[in-house]
């Protein structure tokens, strides 16, 4: 279903995270997800709280998804007592397996939360083979 490529890319969202940076297009904040199969549909959650629908795109070429999102800073003088949360940009790539039919995937982002639903491909799904009989016609009647 969902194949990692990278196995730095852990250690650096790690080290984002311990360092608090903000994102920027060289180095992305990290963006959380969940992703599970149920029935014929692949599932994938990303947290995106208080990002601006506007901001988020979702891009798709053959089998990686790319989302990204941006959360802009304040543009306030006013002086921070805490700034907990991250800013900028934030973006994550998905490489699909060949089993997931990428062309018709659906998007909803609804209380902070970016949805992604991917259907299972046709011939990825389950199906049942015909067993042909050993005996041919021919060697019955002779």
């Amino acid at each position: 279903m969902l194949m990692r490529t990278d196995p730095f890319r852990e250690l650096d969202r790690l080290a984002q995270q311990m360092l608090g940076s903000d994102g920027t297009m060289a180095r992305p904040a990290v963006m959380p997800l969940d992703a599970w199969r149920a029935d014929d549909t692949f599932h994938v959650e990303f947290d995106l709280p208080g990002v601006d629908p506007e901001s988020i795109d979702v891009d798709v070429e053959r089998n990686v998804v790319t989302v990204r999102a941006e959360r802009p800073h304040r543009a306030s003088d006013a002086e921070l007592i805490a700034a907990e949360r991250p800013r900028g940009i934030f973006s994550r790539q998905l490489v699909l397996g060949d089993n997931l039919d990428t062309e018709h995937i659906s998007a909803n982002y609804d209380a902070g939360v970016l949805a992604l639903s991917i259907p299972v491909a046709e011939q990825a799904k389950p199906r049942k083979i015909p067993i042909a009989g050993g005996r041919t016609q021919q060697a019955i009647n002779a």
